[in-house]
């Protein structure tokens, strides 16, 4: 089986704001219990933020819905498409463009901060993604992500439940093997020139009527963790 399969994206784009999806809902529950804990950390409004892995626009949505001047970036195109679509219905002025995080199209210093959530995981180069961050945040600007931990656990929760049992994500979603370690991303931040700072937890906290689950912060980072980094003023 293929795995890291981003094709993914491409394919479901058309569906992505339907609800129709079972794994797009999921993944669109996920943005409030990010944002519980990243909100607690920046006012948004008026900030220049760059959403990347943007997909089809949950998370570059919800920022500008609380001010944020959002631009958003990912590799698939058709969900570049159906991320524009929705916010031109939506009424939201967010700027949508099609790159990679290795190849980040901006000039120096341009952001306030920058969202990254299921993305670094996929990456092909890891380090020069998040050298691309360290670059187009400003000083002092703020680096938010979260991915999954490589140890047996998260494996089995996000291979063999997530993806072969409870079909809440497709099958060949992701490769375990490109899983990080904190001790590991935090070794590749200071290396790109990023201070790491706060991390925690991130998972189910319940259902929704649809039986999806609802995410929110965690006290364990064993598999999935979210945190933030900062660019020296």
């Amino acid at each position: 089986m293929a795995r890291n399969d981003l094709a993914i994206y491409d394919d479901m784009a058309a569906k992505w704001w339907s609800d129709d999806i079972r794994w797009i809902r999921v993944l669109k529950n996920m943005v409030p219990g990010r944002l519980s804990w990243f909100d607690r950390k920046i006012d948004w409004n008026g900030k220049r933020v760059l959403d990347l892995g943007c997909a089809g626009g949950f998370m570059a949505e919800a920022l500008a819905q609380r001010g944020a001047e959002v631009t958003g970036i990912d590799p698939a195109e058709k969900a570049i498409e159906a991320a524009r679509a929705h916010a031109e219905q939506s009424g939201l002025s967010i700027r949508y463009e099609v790159g990679t995080g290795e190849k980040l199209p901006h000039e120096d210093g341009s952001f306030d901060a920058i969202v990254c959530v299921d993305v670094l995981e996929h990456v092909a180069d890891l380090g020069e993604v998040l050298s691309q961050v360290a670059r187009v945040l400003k000083p002092g600007g703020i680096f938010f992500y979260d991915t999954i931990n490589r140890n047996p656990v998260a494996r089995f929760a996000a291979i063999t439940m997530a993806e072969d049992v409870l079909r809440v994500l497709p099958k060949g979603t992701h490769d375990p093997k490109m899983f990080i370690t904190p001790s590991e991303l935090e070794s590749a931040l200071r290396a790109a020139g990023l201070a790491p700072e706060e991390k925690t937890g991130l998972g189910p906290r319940g259902i929704d009527r649809r039986g999806d689950p609802v995410f929110g912060q965690l006290p364990l980072t064993a598999i999935i963790y979210m945190g933030l980094a900062r660019k020296p003023a």
